[in-house]
């Protein structure tokens, strides 16, 4: 397998997946600092289900690869 890795990903593989994962975080911190800013109750919550789903996102993109190795 390339990388030694079980899943057989690829070094460009790895790397798509780590630039999604910079992304995701960088959108969940944005979705955050919204959240703390925002006054109206209703964008609060938005932008808290908004950096949740992304959080998401991200814990689901770390146990794969967690799972690949």
């Amino acid at each position: 397998m390339p990388n030694g890795c079980v899943c057989g990903l690829t070094s460009k593989d790895l790397n798509v997946i780590e630039d999604q994962l910079t992304h995701v975080a960088m959108s969940c911190r944005v979705a955050n600092q919204y959240a703390n800013q925002f006054q109206d109750p209703q964008l609060k919550n938005m932008a808290a289900q908004v950096a949740q789903h992304h959080r998401q996102q991200f814990d689901a993109l770390c146990a794969f690869l967690n799972g690949c190795q």
